[in-house]
């Protein structure tokens, strides 16, 4: 999983990061939880260093006016932050899986309805943040600049009144998205409400995956919502397996009183 960790940082780019002690502190104005939350890299184990180092993190997202939420990976290496996190009441939330699959598509030709670019067009910026996104067109303009941080490869496929109905993205932080090997992640995969369970989320999918073998890339990784079965089990039917999770432990407001 360390390593797949830092393909996931660098597949989705914070605008501003600072690392302090093997944390990287990552911050985006507050658009998306992964751009604006501490990837701990080495998570430590000293349980007196710990807090420390959860104070000077505090401080860093205070100066962004951010809460502080750590993401935290389900791994050994994180059992003694997460006894601190505990300790001071961190809540847990968003449970994500990560889940992989080599290289090799079963789809037998290619499909010519799915429209790829090395850019997000506006079109698929629109559906993807009517389902995924939270925010105004600042916030997108802001979400728009982690995704094009990193080199990689958009799927838009259409109805048949010609309108977007689904959208993906696959990421390559390692190499060049034109023909580099390494390993590529899939982000950003979304559906119309009105255009759901046709098929649509599918033909993104294998569309992806062909474009990154065409191109060499030797694997793929994704994340999905613990809670979302759907999603599941269209990525079980495209090969993908478990590879671990990892959750969001977000500090809980402390409730100031006032009045008499």
């Amino acid at each position: 999983m360390a390593g797949l960790e830092a393909l996931m940082d660098a597949a989705w780019p914070a605008a501003e990061r600072e690392e302090s002690g093997g944390w990287v502190l990552r911050a985006a104005s507050g658009v998306t939880q992964r751009a604006n939350s501490v990837w701990p890299r080495e998570p430590g184990t000293d349980p007196h260093a710990l807090p420390t180092a959860l104070r000077e993190a505090r401080l860093w997202y205070r100066n962004h006016r951010l809460p502080l939420i750590l993401q935290v990976f389900e791994d050994p290496r994180y059992a003694p932050l997460n006894a601190v996190l505990d300790e001071e009441g961190f809540t847990r939330q968003s449970e994500t899986l990560v889940l992989v699959r080599n290289s090799g598509t079963d789809a037998p030709a290619a499909d010519t309805g799915v429209e790829i670019s090395a850019r997000p067009p506006a079109e698929w910026l629109r559906l993807w943040w009517s389902v995924e996104g939270r925010g105004d067109d600042t916030a997108l303009a802001v979400a728009r600049g982690i995704l094009e941080r990193c080199p990689s490869l958009y799927a838009l496929v259409r109805d048949d009144g010609g309108r977007p109905a689904a959208v993906g993205r696959l990421a390559v932080p390692v190499g060049r998205a034109d023909g580099a090997s390494g390993t590529g992640g899939l982000y950003c995969l979304a559906t119309s409400p009105d255009a759901r369970r046709r098929g649509h989320a599918a033909r993104i999918l294998q569309a992806l995956l062909r474009a990154g073998d065409a191109r060499g890339l030797s694997g793929y990784w994704l994340l999905v919502m613990a809670s979302n079965a759907g999603a599941r089990e269209l990525y079980a039917r495209a090969g993908f397996t478990e590879a671990g999770r990892y959750l969001y432990r977000q500090e809980r407001p402390k409730r100031h009183l006032t009045g008499c």
